[in-house]
């Protein structure tokens, strides 16, 4: 295990950690782009999607190369990767925000989840969209799209640095998605972003619970030391 490689522990606090709050807290250390823009989930999720990247990039089809048969054998670009994506990896697919050929379609989201993946997220269009927002598998893109990846897209390079709804993608990186969008959270700071997102979300709950409870927001959030108390004793409750 390297030093950057999230823990068991970290994982299980970013599944309870909104995009929101993530997005919060890495813009404390400096970090103002790193949600993905204008992807959205195919499905709600119960709870947010946690694994590293695996990437696949695509540049413009070229009428000579993309044609029918290229999917043919077993070193199509795109066919290769989704039979590479370690399971509890999130594939992050780079289609230079073109939704206007599929990206991927039902069969190999399919083909993802049955291999253990976490999650499959691109900037462009998943094909078979209402199957995949069925399968209770997390997936996000920007719309629907019918036509073939052949069409707009030709796959090139795995599991290199890509860029997705302009956020630069390193393999390896963490992969954070909730009903909301995705976050991708730089390898390197996850184990110490991972803590302190799960405390601030702790903290959120009880400032949500004050305010239906009719309390104002001043002295509350942010919090002031009589807060701070309050919230001191009430943090052993939530968990």
């Amino acid at each position: 295990m390297t030093s950057n490689a999230l823990t068991d522990e970290n994982r299980r606090k970013l599944r309870r950690v909104s995009t929101a709050t993530l997005t919060t807290a890495l813009f404390k250390r400096g970090f103002r782009n790193q949600f993905i823009q204008d992807v959205r989930p195919l499905a709600p999720l119960k709870e947010s999607v946690v694994g590293e990247a695996f990437t696949l990039r695509y540049i413009p089809a070229r009428e000579d190369l993309d044609v029918l048969s290229s999917f043919e054998g077993t070193s199509h670009p795109q066919r290769r990767a989704v039979e590479d994506c370690p399971p509890g990896h999130v594939m992050v697919i780079d289609s230079r925000k073109d939704p206007r050929a599929a990206s991927a379609g039902g069969i190999l989201v399919s083909r993802l989840m049955q291999r253990g993946c976490a999650g499959v997220v691109t900037d462009g269009g998943f094909r078979d969209s209402p199957e995949i927002a069925e399968m209770g598998f997390p997936a996000y893109h920007n719309r629907p799209s019918a036509p073939t990846n052949l069409i707009r897209h030709h796959a090139l390079d795995i599991n290199a640095p890509i860029g997705c709804g302009d956020v630069a993608v390193y393999p390896g990186d963490i992969v954070v998605g909730d009903s909301e969008g995705v976050c991708i959270v730089p390898a390197h700071i996850a184990n110490e972003i991972a803590p302190e997102a799960y405390e601030q979300t702790a903290y959120e709950d009880f400032v949500a619970e004050r305010v239906r409870g009719g309390q104002g927001i001043f002295g509350l959030y942010p919090a002031n030391e009589e807060t701070k108390a309050a919230f001191a004793k009430w943090r052993p409750s939530w968990s």
